[in-house]
């Protein structure tokens, strides 16, 4: 038992860190039977996502479950406990030229707590999110059972709904104990285009062309601040369009000449080896690393336009916009530096507009924001099914306490 720090200012009772799979099992199954609420922490970089509890009893830690449990280099396969640390993961994988390639803007993010939360970042354009990268799963469930689905190989992938099920559920349905992955090679190079633009009618253009073009990007992103303050190269009120490629040394030269003609108007850059991992990693962490609330919210490709006009409504009046996201995707996150009434306002907008915008999700915001809206917004007709499930999984309620999303 171990002291932890606070969940939106509530003291958790007590800390456990289990130290095998069976004693997270046993641990809920007690936690069940006392009706006492469980909080599943990793890393602890996303703690403040969701809803204030109003009291919480433990938090399970799963720090010590960190093994690399099989790396399979032949069939690009790993498993690994879900308290490991992402970019230790990587570290390892690395040494046989191997990555999972999953991003977070956190250093201490972990296995479980990606899937949990299904969080990714730039490159998810390429490989997906870490719920396409899933291949198989082990989960505590409350009753004190450990059950598995999925399999070890790509191949074999028998249950793997239940994994897509447990992405994103933020700790609600079972507390993850390991998962497997299918991995990527490592690339052998890459560079990164960063065209900045004075209008954002350009940029759409600019991005239409690329996309309908036979480049194959890696990365897409769109960034629009509203300050010079924010890192990013280009005037404070411009537009950011970021193309990383990966290929060999030659035909990453054509590839960024190809993506620079097309980028019509554009004041261009190209960015490699060390000062693109900067790049790139400044660009992941800036929202994060500013005040101010942070939402997630996504949109159809085509819509963009209504998008960015959104955010360039809001820079008129309000100093602190930052947009960052998946451009040719449709999702991203805006960091809002404004009052509380002015931050709820902008969520309330972003929800009223359903023609544009979907799933719109306050990640970071402070108590008094927090206290006048629902981070999570309106379920519909998921809500109803969440709870089912969340029914069945989780009959007595006790994981997450109550901080949603079901």
């Amino acid at each position: 038992m171990v002291l932890t720090e606070s969940i939106d200012g509530v003291l958790p009772r007590e800390t456990i860190e289990p130290s095998s799979a069976e004693d997270v099992a046993a641990t809920l199954a007690s936690a069940a039977k006392q009706r006492s609420s469980v909080v599943i922490r990793g890393g602890g970089t996303k703690i403040g996502w969701g809803r204030t509890p109003a009291s919480v009893d433990i938090v399970l830690s799963t720090k010590r479950l960190t093994a690399l449990v099989a790396h399979e280099h032949a069939d690009l396969t790993a498993t690994v406990q879900a308290g490991a640390r992402l970019d230790e993961v990587n570290r390892v994988l690395g040494r046989h030229g191997q990555w999972l390639p999953v991003e977070s803007a956190f250093d201490e993010t972990t296995i479980g707590g990606a899937i949990a939360t299904n969080d990714s970042g730039p490159l998810r354009h390429r490989y997906g999110t870490p719920r396409d990268l899933l291949i198989g799963i082990r989960l505590a469930l409350t009753d004190g059972r450990l059950i598995k689905a999925g399999g070890n190989v790509v191949k074999n992938v028998a249950g793997y709904d239940l994994g897509k099920l447990i992405s994103g559920s933020h700790g609600s349905l079972a507390a993850i104990v390991s998962a497997t992955f299918k991995l990527s090679p490592q690339p052998g190079a890459s560079s990164t285009l960063v065209a900045t633009f004075e209008g954002a009618d350009a940029l759409i253009a600019s991005l239409a062309a690329i996309t309908s073009s036979q480049l194959e990007a890696s990365a897409i992103e769109v960034r629009a601040v509203s300050s010079a303050a924010s890192g990013f190269s280009g005037t404070s009120r411009g537009y950011g369009l970021l193309l990383k490629f990966e290929s060999t040394p030659v035909a990453l030269n054509a590839h960024v000449r190809q993506a620079r003609a097309l980028a019509g108007g554009a004041t261009c850059e190209v960015v490699a080896a060390q000062s693109e991992a900067d790049l790139w990693r400044a660009h992941l962490r800036s929202p994060w690393q500013s005040p101010g609330m942070i939402v997630k919210f996504a949109w159809m490709p085509a819509s963009l336009g209504a998008v960015l006009a959104l955010v360039d409504d809001l820079r008129a009046s309000v100093t602190g916009i930052e947009l960052t996201g998946r451009a040719a995707i449709g999702s991203g996150l805006l960091r809002v530096d404004a009052d509380p009434r002015v931050q709820r306002n902008v969520v309330e907008r972003l929800r009223s507009r359903t023609d544009v915008f979907r799933h719109v999700v306050v990640l970071r915001a402070d108590a008094a924001v927090k206290q006048q809206l629902d981070v999570w917004g309106p379920l519909g007709d998921a809500g109803a099914l969440g709870a089912s499930v969340k029914h069945a999984l989780d009959p007595h309620g006790i994981l997450n306490a109550g901080r949603g999303p079901v």
